[in-house]
């Protein structure tokens, strides 16, 4: 039975989630430049209710970007910190695939679509393959006038997710026909982090805490003007 705790703070929202084999328990609140107060006593909830202790769990997850420069930042320094502590490996889990993942099944192709600020957007296409989202391109930053899908791309409908489809007036009207639906009120959550994290980690994918990186896909200079705006 693998045991993860999981934590992101990539956007507004703030969550913790502590997944005890097929048990899910979690904390989700949406309270802009709170993380900090917030996720460690999330942490500390989950823990006491479940009434495990932080070095019996497996592994610790978080949300590693794409998002908030700032947000992205807590969240990896919490999970290291944490992890350094317990002597446990980390796992990475990218914002958009949790998206995905919570918003998805079997054979559904996504577009989930974040907003970056600065009139841009984080971005990614999916397709579900064997239980779980696979990235169709790469994950990217740009205007939403500049998203495109690979000419040899096989899917021609999606399901839009995300913050950044605010922004659908400036997509290009061609991507814009081939989405069946958008949700743009959902956001990353750790408990969509801990049950991909709980695959990496059977799959022996886990790492040293010192080894993880966030992905800001946009440089640190242009994020430090985009959180003081």
């Amino acid at each position: 039975m693998s045991k993860i705790l999981a934590l992101d703070t990539s956007t507004d929202a703030c969550s913790a989630a502590l997944l005890l084999g097929d048990q899910l328990t979690d904390r989700f609140v949406i309270e802009p430049r709170r993380h900090t107060h917030l996720l460690l006593p999330m942490v500390e909830e989950l823990l006491a209710e479940a009434g495990v202790a932080l070095n019996s769990l497996d592994a610790i997850a978080f949300g590693r970007g794409p998002g908030s420069f700032a947000g992205i930042r807590i969240a990896t320094g919490a999970a290291q910190g944490l992890a350094l502590a317990a002597d446990l490996p980390v796992v990475p889990v990218s914002t958009l695939k949790a998206i995905a993942w919570a918003e998805g099944e079997d054979s559904c192709s996504q577009l989930t679509v974040l907003d970056a600020r600065m009139d841009e957007v984080y971005w990614c296409a999916w397709q579900w393959q064997d239980g779980e989202p696979v990235a169709l391109v790469e994950e990217q930053v740009c205007a939403p006038a500049q998203i495109h899908l690979p000419p040899e791309s096989p899917v021609r409908s999606f399901v839009g997710l995300g913050s950044g489809w605010c922004y659908r007036e400036r997509m290009p009207a061609e991507l814009v026909r081939q989405v069946r639906e958008i949700k743009a009120e959902v956001y990353p959550q750790a408990s969509a982090m801990a049950q991909l994290a709980q695959r990496v980690f059977r799959q022996g994918a886990a790492m040293a805490p010192d080894d993880a990186r966030p992905v800001y896909l946009r440089d640190q200079v242009a994020w430090k003007k985009k959180d003081q705006q």
